[in-house]
């Protein structure tokens, strides 16, 4: 049944995919690309996660925690001076709907972006038991107000877990009177309210573990943003109890939380043994996709990163720039060799590579003005080699017509542009802007290029995390490698595309062209020194 349906919902993901993307373009014009709430779910989740933990850690010192007790316990929170205790509620339920809400959208997006194979894989399954994790304990969560809409929930619950026929006895039964519900009960519901988020926690460990430099939280203007829209809608709408329960009353209005609660109603409409069956065949389907599904995808087969033992020095770089934590160092076979102080060599684990190349970015062997007629580096992506990038730049600069010369480096996610067609413009689409050396963009002017404009994925949406951080630094001369600070910095420029300036490229070629009106022609490559 899992894989009849992964294979059903691949025709479904390729049609929802573009309405997802205009939808992420247009909070893009409102919020900023890196500002966008849609970009930024997995964060929006650990702040909502946390406002959970603070305002729980007040609410449960607050709390009697004896079956008799815990609604009077709630109840003194209501009187405190400006409904603070209200307020308080409030932040602790509108946070917890709030991280239903990004997660789900969280999970929506990946699977709409494709990211659940190959490197992503690990990511995906650690990411999907915690859904469980995280509607059992919002739900044993209203069980400890032990009102009206506790024990609705508590008794739907009961009544829905008796439809699996593995207890002996009906765990409705404890809810057939008030003297039923005692405090050993109530522990049981703290024990679990209280315990999964600490499997939580250390499951969202699990699940980021592989990423490198993991964005834990939003950028600071939205989470100033997202925290005071959560504190003010708990001061305009303080959550209330709604009444204490009586279990010899059932039914009633009540005020229902359809975020977490939404699976009582559903079971009261078409029945408990459907709702297993469609929660499991969800989980399962969840599971199973990363395994099941085909290849086809935003992202194309994926070639892992090389080492070349004969060009790794062992610096690290690559370590220390690779997003998903893919290059480590391992003990050089040479390295007892006499004359040879190479210690360390990189190793890149073909599980997590996710085929980016911006560990070739960061190698400092990467530089076309190595001698030799090939270029060999320490590390080299097989299905785009440097080489390869260095002869494409000699031969397209060779072919260009006109006095003056451009380069545009992109990336193959990039947005295309009318750039492309131009006569003076070089265009090279690499796997991902961060693979580029900046030695690469000095290699292009002394070869003749009048500028270089540097493109890629839309501004703070770069497919490979790192891409646009890294090359920034890279050429503002924060990261190794640095371009050189002998490199004309007006003749170099940065072009990011976005929803508020889609052609940027052309607006940044517009400028290198005026500029170099004035200026004579440039060199040739064999005019320059290598």
């Amino acid at each position: 049944m899992a894989a009849h349906a992964i294979h059903a919902a691949g025709p479904l993901r390729k049609r929802l995919l573009p309405a997802w993307q205009r939808l992420e373009r247009g909070f893009d014009q409102v919020f900023g690309a890196n500002a966008n709430p849609l970009r930024q779910l997995g964060g929006l989740g650990f702040l909502f996660f946390a406002w959970l933990l603070l305002s729980g850690i007040y609410l449960f010192a607050m709390l009697d925690s004896s079956a008799t007790a815990a609604y009077a316990s709630i109840a003194r929170l209501e009187r405190l001076p400006w409904s603070a205790g209200g307020w308080l509620r409030g932040v602790h339920r509108y946070a917890a709907d709030a991280f239903v809400l990004v997660m789900l959208l969280h999970l929506l997006r990946e699977w709409l972006l494709g990211r659940y194979q190959g490197f992503r894989r690990y990511s995906w399954l650690t990411g999907v038991p915690l859904l469980l994790f995280v509607f059992i304990s919002g739900v044993v969560g209203f069980w400890l107000n032990w009102d009206r809409l506790g024990q609705y929930s508590a008794v739907a619950t009961a009544e829905w877990l008796d439809a699996l026929p593995i207890f002996a006895t009906p765990l409705a039964r404890n809810f057939l009177n008030v003297a039923a519900v005692g405090d050993r009960l109530f522990s049981l519901f703290i024990f679990i309210h209280l315990g999964l988020p600490l499997l939580l926690l250390f499951g969202l460990w699990f699940h980021i573990q592989r990423l490198t430099l993991a964005a834990v939280l939003p950028p600071r203007g939205l989470a100033l943003r997202a925290s005071l829209g959560l504190l003010m809608l708990a001061g305009m709408a303080p959550v209330r109890s709604q009444g204490q329960a009586d279990l010899t009353q059932l039914g009633g209005a009540l005020n229902f939380d359809w975020f977490l609660l939404f699976l009582h109603p559903l079971t009261d409409a078409i029945g408990a043994a459907p709702v297993w069956a469609l929660l499991l065949g969800v989980m399962l389907s969840l599971f199973a996709l990363p395994f099941l599904a085909g290849r086809g995808g935003p992202l194309p087969a994926r070639h892992t990163a090389e080492v070349d033992p004969a060009n790794c020095n062992g610096c690290r770089r690559c370590v220390v720039d690779c997003p998903y934590a893919a290059v480590t160092m391992v003990p050089h076979p040479d390295w007892q060799t006499p004359g040879r102080p190479i210690r360390q060599l990189a190793q890149v684990d073909a599980d997590l590579c996710a085929s980016c190349g911006i560990c070739v970015g960061a190698c400092p062997s990467a530089t076309p003005f190595r001698s030799g007629v090939d270029l060999l580096t320490g590390i080299d992506m097989p299905q785009q080699p440097l080489d390869g990038l260095r002869r494409r730049l000699e031969a397209g600069l060779a072919a260009l017509a006109g006095p003056h010369k451009f380069v545009v480096i992109g990336c193959e996610r990039g947005p295309r542009g009318e750039h492309e067609a131009a006569a003076d413009v070089l265009t090279l689409n690499l796997i991902c802007t961060g693979m580029l050396p900046p030695s690469f963009i000095e290699y292009a002017l002394r070869g003749g290029a009048a500028g270089v404009v540097i493109s890629g994925c839309l501004e703070g949406d770069c497919a490979f995390r790192f891409g646009q951080r890294w090359t920034e630094q890279r050429l503002s001369g924060q990261r190794e490698p640095r371009l050189r600070a002998s490199v004309p910095r007006e003749q170099v420029l940065l072009a990011w595309p976005s929803p508020a300036q889609p052609r940027a490229v052309s607006a940044a070629l517009q400028r290198l062209r005026s500029a170099a009106a004035g200026r004579p022609a440039a060199g040739t490559f064999e005019e320059s020194p290598a």
